[in-house]
């Protein structure tokens, strides 16, 4: 009994399947990656903002009192404080959210409008 064509591709639709659902399977997770990505970094962003406008809100309690407030505003975000500055009335805030490999930190500044040039803050 001789092989012929059909023998031959046999099965070749399963292999074929396997392939497509292997490199959808992939896709889907680096999908899903990307947007783990954008929901820490819209996260960070949210909480480094309120704890920037916490900080700036209670600049008359002194750095350590604004930061502690930030902190707190920071935490309530689901975000944690890296680093805060108060500066006069001007608090400038770094706010992290997220897990390895998606940790995304986020800085932020708060005060009062200033008509003239910024004042001296501390870099990054």
């Amino acid at each position: 009994m001789e092989v012929g064509d059909d023998d031959r591709d046999r099965g070749s639709a399963t292999v074929w399947s396997v392939g497509v659902i292997a490199v959808l399977c992939v896709v889907f997770g680096v999908v899903l990656a990307l947007g783990q990505a954008a929901v820490s970094r819209h996260r960070a962003a949210g909480g480094a903002d309120l704890a920037a406008l916490a900080a700036a809100d209670h600049w008359a309690e002194g750095a350590e009192g604004a930061c502690d407030r930030a902190a707190r505003a920071a935490q309530a975000q689901a975000t944690r404080l890296v680093r805060c500055a108060v500066v006069g009335q001007i608090a400038d805030v770094t706010a992290a959210a997220g897990t390895d490999p998606f940790t995304v930190e986020v800085r932020a500044r708060a005060g009062p409008a200033q008509t003239g040039p910024a004042g001296d803050l501390p870099g990054p």
